[in-house]
């Protein structure tokens, strides 16, 4: 049996067969951040006439969640504003990309009752298109086209989103079953 080469070479001139993926990486990478980001500031200091966190916490409640609600309104906003700035400099992408993909999983099974189209109840086919692009970018890495681009985990991001991906999972069960 044969064993893959799963080192990607990123040192040197770009190679034009792969320069599309990287920019495709690269603009994953800025929507993801754009969306994830812009819910952070607004859950966790009201911008862009959002609710702030005490809002935030009351609309967590009817959702299900019943304990630490300002503890986990604060991990929330904060791994979602924290993921989105690494995410624009490509920089510990495969820890941003596991924070915002454990983060999309909690928020499609708090949204699960209603539905999958919002306009039959809260939807969550949004917060999954954002989950599977987190995913993506965990499974892919950053692309030639970021701070990570050299390191290890930028080199071979496989194995290094394999561990981060059960990383989001267990931090989605914990945070489901503990708060």
């Amino acid at each position: 049996m044969t064993v893959p080469n799963l080192n990607i070479n990123r040192s040197g001139p770009p190679d034009r067969r792969y320069a599309g993926a990287d920019m495709a990486l690269l603009l994953l990478r800025l929507v993801l951040a754009a969306c994830m980001g812009a819910h952070g500031l607004i859950k966790v200091f009201g911008f862009f006439d959002g609710p702030g966190l005490h809002t935030f916490g009351t609309v967590l409640q009817g959702y299900g969640f019943s304990h630490g609600i300002t503890v986990l309104s604060w991990i929330t906003g904060l791994t979602e504003v924290g993921g989105s700035a690494c995410l624009v400099l490509g920089l510990f992408t495969p820890l941003a990309a596991a924070g915002l993909f454990g983060m999309g999983i909690s928020i499609v099974l708090a949204k699960a009752d209603g539905g999958f189209f919002e306009g039959k109840g809260t939807g969550y086919e949004f917060e999954l298109t954002l989950a599977v692009i987190a995913l993506a970018l965990l499974l892919a890495g950053a692309g030639r086209y970021a701070l990570d681009a050299h390191t290890p985990w930028g080199k071979r991001p496989l194995p290094y989103g394999l561990t981060g991906l059960v990383f989001a999972v267990v931090a989605a069960v914990v945070i489901t079953a503990a708060f």
